[in-house]
């Protein structure tokens, strides 16, 4: 004797608003920032550097903290802009702000310490991921058919 297994339907994928995407990627993009700013703490000697007034090869000044605020601060401002901008100057603003942010994530490089390469090479893989996926969902943002809705009612 057999019983009849009920059969489900397959889930449906909602697709999902670019702007919904784009907002999500530089929400992701923080927490690596953020994440990776605070690993970055446990390597040795860094906290006795920072504490020596010294981050990188960078004296701790109020223009160096400026600096940093202003890094910091685009990323997390692009995930309101990707979220609120109408389309056109959305698309325009992740495709700059993607592209000029890749080379600053790469920059990180530079204070790399010997023995940190596979570190610095995962994490700045991933950045650079997460900015490649905002610049191909910006870049291939669906077009209106160019048909006015009014005149089409």
């Amino acid at each position: 004797m057999t019983t009849a297994t009920p059969t489900r339907a397959p889930l449906q994928t909602a697709a999902l608003p670019v702007k919904a995407k784009l907002a999500a990627a530089w929400a992701s993009l923080m927490f690596l920032v953020i994440y990776i700013d605070y690993f970055h703490l446990y390597q040795p000697g860094e906290i006795d550097e920072i504490r020596g007034g010294r981050i990188f090869e960078f004296e701790i000044s109020g223009a160096l903290m400026s600096a940093f605020f202003v890094v910091i601060a685009i990323p997390a401002l692009m995930i309101l802009l990707s979220a609120t901008l109408p389309a056109r100057a959305n698309r325009a603003t992740n495709l700059i702000v993607a592209a000029v942010y890749i080379p600053v994530m790469v920059f990180n490089a530079a204070g790399m310490p010997p023995g940190y390469a596979v570190y610095y090479a995962l994490t700045i893989g991933v950045e650079v991921a997460i900015l490649a996926f905002i610049l191909v969902s910006a870049a291939k943002w669906p077009r209106t058919s160019g048909l006015d809705v009014r005149q089409s009612a």
